[in-house]
């Protein structure tokens, strides 16, 4: 319905409007492009060959650069001599280093659509302008004003009160919340001492001529702000209304934009090629759980793959030198706050490549796809062994942005005689750890102390001791009856200690005390934060490589049997490969894990490239029936390049840089913590007449049935 002096359509625009706006001449999109590719640099000693190049750059016939295409991947069938001159030492490097010749153009919202204007983008210099909005009822006010919403932001529309305008007061005053509608109007300034500097469009107003409800609509389960608390369950159902919130518009927007940019990176700079993998394939050795999914063939199942692992590995060994995905990965497990089953990673791999160049290739995509708005990030990023990062943060993926490192004070109690001690240092790798908490007695209750030994002791069963330092300098703690004074004042000096610190000691085989004083120390700081004191800067961005893992961990079901620890196509560290053969337990791995602010955004390896060591770790190592992997197997025995990479979790990345409590606020439509999807009831029961073709019979649980039936 509308309503107004005669429905009026809105004003058609034309994509180029004005003479600024036109489109530039394909010469001149082509020179500026070859000003980029050449960097500010002189072409060197082959300069000749490289005006000429340019020269036909400059060419009308030259469209494949002048349209933007990639620049190296288009050269060599358009342009061989630059082609030629890019590939001299320097000119590559210099083209990659290259940054965009001018700031790109800002996006045309308004292209193609029936509106004139976002109701975000009018200001001050717009004001007299008749335009057009369309948009959602943000809220009303007494039939005097409404505030009209997009994905942009927010226009506060006056409504007529003359009765020349009585229609269109009666159909904006009655139009619920959350109706979508059509205004037409004149931009016109606030009142002075109504402006709203919160708002972009705070100064201005749209007073309504004509307007039209699109869709009216009906009473909400919640309300479209974000400030409102909603439910997780409530959100999930009503996605497509949690969707209309600012904070996951400018979610799902900000993760385009970075994967755009890291497109142009990878494609258009490095020459990589975009390359869709296969959804349906088979079951994989090793690793987390995968999806079955029925064939018609009976007894047989396709398996949904948790990562492009083994395709990426063939497009090597088919020649294709540089691949890059926007993959989409499944994994059968539970969800949490940082997994979902169905999930997304930005997945590469490379040929003739060591650890180095792909940390390097890894820095520069991040570096180069990094929003604005959240600051600059320093390469090289630091780096760690997994042994260093173990020791002194009891995880192999640390928080690097606050400090409570763990201590080691074996060497100072082992000539104590105390019983504990010796026990603990009585193991093959015993040791005697802890960690201080900076002005702990300040912040810390005794509950919380009890909480944390408990959480020790039920985690990781491991006994906890705590050491206070009290304001008087002397130390309450059950260790101080085995201590003189003399060896209290070394105690206190070994671990640093100040007035009101408190210490958490653990004693016994290094891998488990170290774990459970790495847990402590992240739950202790959740307990500091929670009483006010901050120690994780949410707008700090700490990356940092761990390296040099095992390669394979003791099973925890049995701990005789070996896995791997990244996955059974992953290289030994090549000072380690003649211990594969005798002591595998010992073997290092080229494998490297991207860290950030505590979480794991990324991991990868440099792969096994021969056959025979690869069928060794299969059979001999991991007792897998490598038949299983024979085609990747034969397909190694092919002449297969050295080769490596690495996936970055997407949706943890961009959930870590816009500080989003789950993985589940970056992804349009995410599962349930249980992995269902609660708007469209998925998963679903199906008829046996649906599962005769697949050669299946369920058989239902009591209470399913009952379900079912109901």
């Amino acid at each position: 319905m509308a309503a107004g002096n005669g429905p009026r359509a809105a004003p058609r625009r034309e994509r180029f409007e004005h003479p600024s706006r036109q489109p530039p001449r394909r010469a001149e999109r082509g020179a500026a492009r070859c000003r980029h590719l050449g960097g500010g640099r002189k072409w060197g000693k082959r300069g000749a060959v490289g005006r000429r190049a340019e020269e036909r750059l400059l060419q009308p016939g030259c469209s494949a650069v002048a349209r933007g295409a990639g620049c190296k991947m288009a050269l060599p069938r358009l342009l061989p001599p630059l082609a030629r001159a890019l590939a001299w030492p320097g000119c590559g490097r210099a083209l990659h280093r290259a940054a965009p010749a001018s700031a790109p153009a800002a996006p045309d919202f308004n292209s193609f659509v029936m509106r004139t204007n976002t109701c975000g983008e009018l200001r001050s210099a717009h004001v007299g302008q008749e335009v057009t909005l369309y948009g959602w009822v943000q809220y009303q006010r007494q039939g005097l004003f409404l505030v009209l919403r997009d994905f942009q932001g927010l226009t506060q529309v006056i409504i007529p009160q003359d009765e020349a305008h009585s229609r269109v007061k009666k159909l904006l005053s009655d139009a619920p919340a959350e109706s979508v509608v059509r205004v037409t109007g004149i931009v016109s300034h606030r009142p002075p001492g109504q402006e709203n500097p919160k708002m972009p469009t705070g100064d201005i107003e749209v007073k309504v001529e004509t307007a039209e409800i699109l869709n009216s609509c009906k009473k909400l389960p919640f309300e479209i702000k974000d400030f409102i608390k909603k439910s997780e369950t409530l959100r999930m159902q009503y996605r497509y209304l949690d969707l209309r919130s600012f904070q996951l518009q400018y979610n799902l927007r900000l993760r385009s934009q970075m994967v755009m940019r890291m497109r142009e990176y990878l494609c258009n700079l490095h020459g990589f090629v975009d390359v869709e993998t296969p959804t349906l394939f088979k079951r994989t050795p090793g690793g987390a759980k995968e999806f079955l999914v029925p064939s018609r063939e009976a007894g047989k199942f396709y398996s949904l793959p948790q990562s492009p692992q083994q395709f990426k590995q063939l497009l090597m060994v088919g020649g294709l030198d540089r691949y890059f995905q926007v993959a989409r990965c499944y994994r059968d497990e539970g969800s949490r706050p940082d997994r979902q089953p169905e999930f997304t990673q930005i997945d590469i791999e490379m040929s003739f490549v060591d650890q180095a160049g792909i940390q390097r290739l890894i820095e520069g995509l991040l570096q180069y796809s990094w929003p604005e708005e959240r600051g600059s990030i320093a390469t090289p990023f630091p780096s760690m062994t997994y042994e260093e990062a173990l020791a002194a943060y009891g995880t192999d993926k640390p928080d690097t942005r606050f400090g409570m490192k763990i201590v080691d004070i074996s060497e100072f109690l082992q000539r104590l005689d105390i019983q504990f001690v010796q026990n603990a240092l009585s193991y093959p790798r015993g040791t005697v750890k802890a960690i201080r908490i900076p002005q702990g007695m300040r912040y810390l209750k005794n509950k919380d102390l009890e909480s944390l030994k408990e959480s020790a002791k039920s985690q990781f069963n491991q006994e906890i001791m705590e050491i206070i330092c009290r304001p008087d300098g002397s130390l309450k703690s059950l260790l101080t009856k085995f201590l003189d004074e003399k060896q209290q004042s070394e105690l206190i000096q070994a671990l640093n200690m100040q007035v009101d610190d408190v210490v958490l000691l653990a004693a016994g085989e290094h891998k488990q005390v170290c774990s459970a004083l790495g847990s402590l120390r992240l739950e202790t700081a959740n307990l500091l934060e929670a009483a006010g004191l901050v120690l994780r800067d949410p707008t700090a961005f700490h990356f940092l490589w761990v390296v040099d893992f095992p390669l394979f961990l003791p099973k925890e079901e049995n701990p005789t049997e070996l896995e791997s620890a990244h996955h059974p196509f992953t290289a030994p560290h090549p000072s380690d490969t003649s211990l594969l053969y005798s002591d595998p337990t010992k073997v290092r791995s080229q494998h490297y894990d991207l860290v950030l602010n505590g979480s794991e955004v990324g991991g990868g390896s440099i792969r096994i490239h021969s056959a025979e060591q690869q069928r060794f770790v299969l059979e001999k190592v991991l007792k897998e029936n490598s038949e299983v992997l024979s085609h990747l197997l034969e397909a190694l025995d092919f002449g297969a390049p050295p080769h490596g990479g690495i996936a970055l979790g997407l949706d943890r990345l961009i959930s870590l840089i816009v500080d989003a409590p789950s993985i589940r606020d970056v992804i349009a439509f995410p599962k349930s913590f249980r992995g269902r999807d609660l708007m469209g009831n998925a998963p679903d029961y199906v008829t046996p007449e649906e599962l005769e073709p697949y050669h299946i019979q369920v058989s239902w649980p009591l209470a399913d049935k009952e379900a079912k039936k109901n």
